[in-house]
């Protein structure tokens, strides 16, 4: 096992990775920017570099001051963790060029499947199906609308070279394509570098599953079931799943069957998840992308199948077998988790930056934190607003969802705005708790929402228009019987009533 490990991330992930390394005698650093010379990263870690400036791109994306920093530390190692540089080729080779182990798949097996086009080109070779649309970038606007023609509308523009709901636009009809097309291209060379985009028929009401692999430098590729995804804004998952509710053994086997191959036709290596849609009325399933890292959300994935998939990327990593097959994975319980954001759900999730003064995170059985913050941590501007992970387990997923409603009504942050309301109202909503969800459920949740404050507004108008009524005929009535005026008496279906 290796003797030092440098970290090239923040946050919570850092802090999960720390763990799983002070575990295995493995020590830890650090590398931080500017903004996070507090972070609780740099403090749990046993050494911490300064790589550069607040912004990202000038610091946990600087490929040449984290090798440098790893080099400098002597570490023998470096996990990416996700986000940053956890997919880039260039980082990868730049690592093993300078004698270091990454901990993560060949540079050649993210190319693949970094790339968009070239992943539906590989998912088609291995015989997986893929959803209908190109699997070359588009080249101009007008091979975009001849495309669209021809698969029907509604399509998705995606962007070619990245993911996370940047540079993805659905496109109803025609009127819409050349703004989307634009507008998507410009999001994409932003986000990514390149606006290479590529067009696919949009699924009705699709649910997204994804499905945990894991490969070793042996050749085995191995599947830990799936996970739901279906809950997301603006295409970014906040809550997940394990199992789907839909929880339908032949679906699981054919759909871990399917990522497997996949796996295979790169000689896949580490922890790797390959995303589908799910039809829900006909359980078809396309394949999506390939995400060539560990995912945010894989807690869930460990509690259920009780494998610690950050221990074992460190196995594989050494060039250590898997330490299970196929046949020794299995699924117990259910687990959920929802993402904990910085960010304001009443006005479109905008990221809410600031001091946390108060924190308090739930506890007791089947609970798990996976948390980058503690009390006076400043959550920055510069970076995603994740500020924890909040993960439950139950023998049911109703079991589940009633530990989850509880640990969301213990949790409490004060001195930022988080999505912690929003997920207690989700939790209870009867759609989420019924378990027919697809990617289209938090607009139909914020409609419900809406409309049952409409209501309530209209109910609450109509209760103080009848209070300021009564409270006005009140005043009358002891007006009246102060200045000594004839008693008032009340008109009623044709006799006279007295006012009591």
């Amino acid at each position: 096992m290796f003797r030092k490990v440098l970290i090239a991330n923040r946050g919570e992930i850092a802090i999960r990775i720390i763990r799983t390394c002070r575990e295995l005698g493995i020590r830890t650093v650090a590398i931080y920017s500017e903004a996070d010379v507090e972070s609780l990263h740099v403090r749990m870690a046993d050494e911490a570099v300064l790589v550069g400036a607040a912004a990202s791109a000038q610091s946990y994306l600087k490929i040449d001051a984290i090798v440098a920093a790893a080099k400098e530390t002597n570490a023998e190692a470096v996990h990416p963790g996700y986000g940053f540089l956890a997919e880039s080729a260039a980082f990868a080779r730049a690592v093993t060029a300078a004698g270091m182990t990454f901990i993560g798949p060949t540079p050649e097996a993210m190319e693949i499947m970094g790339s968009k086009t070239s992943a539906r080109r590989a998912a088609v070779e291995a015989g997986v199906p893929i959803v209908p649309g190109t699997v070359e970038p588009l080249r101009s606007f007008e091979e975009a609308n001849a495309t669209a023609e021809k698969f029907g509308y509604p399509v998705m523009l995606k962007a070619a070279a990245g993911g996370g709901g940047k540079g993805m636009r659905l496109v109803n009809d025609n009127n819409e394509l050349r703004s989307a097309f634009e507008t998507a291209q410009t999001e994409a060379a932003a986000a990514f570098g390149d606006s290479s985009l590529y067009l696919e028929k949009a699924v009705e009401r699709p649910r997204h599953i994804e499905i945990q692999i894991f490969g070793d430098r042996q050749g085995n590729v191995v599947h830990l079931g799936e996970r739901e995804c279906s809950i997301q804004r603006r295409h970014q998952k906040v809550i997940e799943e394990c199992p789907s509710p839909i929880n339908d053994p032949d679906l699981r086997r054919r759909m871990g069957e399917a990522a497997v191959k996949i796996g295979r036709a790169v000689n896949y290596t580490g922890a790797g998840t390959v995303e589908f849609l799910l039809a829900d009325a006909t359980h078809d399933f396309y394949f999506l992308e390939m995400n060539t890292r560990l995912q945010v959300e894989h807690p869930v994935t460990e509690m259920v199948t009780r494998h610690d998939l950050v221990r074992e990327q460190f196995r594989v990593a050494t060039g250590e077998p898997l330490s299970f097959t196929q046949e020794d994975v299995d699924w117990q319980g259910h687990a959920i988790e929802c993402r904990i954001y910085a960010e304001d759900p009443a006005n479109n999730f905008f990221p809410s930056p600031g001091t946390i003064e108060h924190l308090q995170e739930p506890a007791g059985p089947g609970i798990r934190i996976d948390s980058g913050v503690r009390r006076l941590s400043e959550v920055s501007i510069h970076y995603d607003p994740m500020i924890a992970k909040l993960a439950v387990w139950g023998r049911t997923r109703e079991e589940a969802i009633e530990r989850l409603q509880r640990a969301l009504d213990e949790y409490e942050v004060v001195g930022i705005t988080t999505t912690l309301p929003f997920f207690r109202e989700v939790v209870r909503d009867e759609e989420f708790v019924s378990g027919h969800l697809d990617t289209g459920f938090i607009s139909r949740f914020n409609e419900r929402r809406a409309a049952a404050k409409d209501t309530s507004s209209q109910v609450e108008s109509d209760l103080a228009a009848i209070a300021a009524g009564l409270s006005y005929a009140l005043r009358q009535e002891r007006s009246s019987m102060q200045t000594g005026a004839t008693k008032s008496r009340w008109k009623m279906n044709g006799r006279n009533a007295g006012l009591r």
